[in-house]
């Protein structure tokens, strides 16, 4: 296998966790631009924006099973993006981590 062709994937910056019931919680530091993509994994069901600038999570936005992480592409990622949840049932907390290759 020619080493070259390969990609190093791994954090681009730390983590985050934020907590999150029938009102929204949102990330406090946005994602570091050198940041591909990002895993998010919430602790009971909830929905998730995405957004640059100050996201607020409704029931509109993406459904996201517990105690799954999620890989979400930032393709344009220019260090402003950040990340809200919101409840579906029961609060819990919303982790993030932004991934480089």
């Amino acid at each position: 296998m020619d080493q070259s062709a390969e990609r190093y994937i791994g954090p681009s910056g730390p983590g985050q966790v934020v907590a999150y019931t029938g009102t929204h919680g949102a990330i406090a530091n946005p994602i570091p631009d050198s940041a591909s993509f990002i895993w998010v994994f919430v602790t009971s069901i909830a929905h998730v924006k995405v957004a640059k600038g100050s996201p607020v999570a409704t029931a509109a936005d993406l459904p996201l099973p517990a105690s799954y992480p999620v890989k979400i592409p930032l393709p344009d990622n220019d260090g402003t993006y950040k990340v809200s949840a919101v409840q579906s049932a029961t609060g819990g907390n919303l982790h993030v981590c932004p991934v480089a290759y």
